[in-house]
């Protein structure tokens, strides 16, 4: 058990990295999210390859994962927009919202009654990040798309949560990566003709950037989030990762110089984010 929070929080911090490389990379975000997808295709399918996974499953069963992973992917479209709208603290501060997703739709998909300790440890959550960030008024439209994000990411958990159990996690990822860049791949057209841009070929920096977004914060990072739900209910996941936003905004100080400074409110959410963090895991850990 003690492996698994291990695993699940050196995810998060990986995830920590995905805002950075979302305001380096100049592509929109409809375009950037395709190309995080197809080269994560190709990557895990090196992968199945070299570890020679078995593949053998029905034809069925790789549309169902496949279609999770639009989940995944519209997540990342809406995030990437919250971010290139308005920055990368919005951006992740919003992601929190997901463990209160999470809270509302695990129970009213998988149809057992609403947990009071786990909404209860969201709001602490929210109260945190409340502190931390100070939303401002001119940051809207970037608030609101995600908050749509932070609701796939937690449907994508929730459903993710069984797909584990049956399948192995580098397998998931694969046929996920590949559902969302064929659904993202056929919507593309449309999208671009409502967000029309000067090229679609990434320049050879942005091309590096996606590489590395695709291998470690996309491959690396959701085997790692597949394994840790083997043993860790979707709720503790994602509160888990309600620690994102922290190592994202320090990250964003650093490279981008945001101008938010670490005052007095930041720590006092730092310590109610890592508080509801530490008592879900205890919980988790006592049951």
């Amino acid at each position: 058990m003690k492996k698994s929070y291990l695993v699940l929080h050196f995810a998060v911090i990986l995830a920590g990295f995905t805002g950075i490389f979302g305001k380096l990379i100049s592509l929109n975000e409809g375009l950037l999210v395709w190309y995080r997808v197809f080269f994560s295709a190709i990557i895990l399918w090196l992968v199945l390859k070299l570890f020679k996974v078995k593949t053998d499953i029905k034809l069925n069963g790789k549309f169902n994962i496949s279609k999770i992973g639009m989940f995944i992917t519209v997540h990342w479209v809406f995030f990437y927009a919250s971010i290139k709208y308005s920055n990368i603290s919005v951006g992740v501060v919003c992601y929190c919202l997901t463990s209160f997703f999470t809270a509302i739709f695990a129970p009213l998909i998988n149809r057992y009654r609403f947990n009071l300790s786990e909404i209860l440890l969201s709001l602490l959550t929210l109260f945190g990040i409340a502190l931390i960030f100070h939303f401002d008024s001119s940051y809207q439209l970037g608030i609101g798309l995600g908050v749509i994000s932070s609701a796939f990411a937690a449907l994508y958990t929730v459903y993710n949560e069984r797909l584990v159990k049956v399948y192995d996690s580098r397998l998931i990822n694969y046929y996920q990566m590949l559902g969302g860049t064929v659904g993202l791949g056929v919507l593309l057209p449309m999208y671009l003709h409502f967000f029309p841009v000067e090229t679609i070929i990434p320049s050879l920096k942005d091309t590096g950037y996606l590489i590395l977004l695709a291998s470690f914060c996309t491959v690396g990072l959701y085997v790692l989030f597949a394994e840790s739900l083997k043993r860790i209910s979707a709720f503790t996941v994602n509160l888990s990762f309600n620690l994102e936003p922290v190592y994202a905004i320090i990250l964003a100080f650093i490279f981008f110089n945001e101008g938010k400074e670490l005052n007095l409110s930041f720590y006092i959410g730092l310590a109610f984010v890592m508080t509801s963090v530490v008592l879900q895991t205890v919980i988790s850990m006592r049951k």
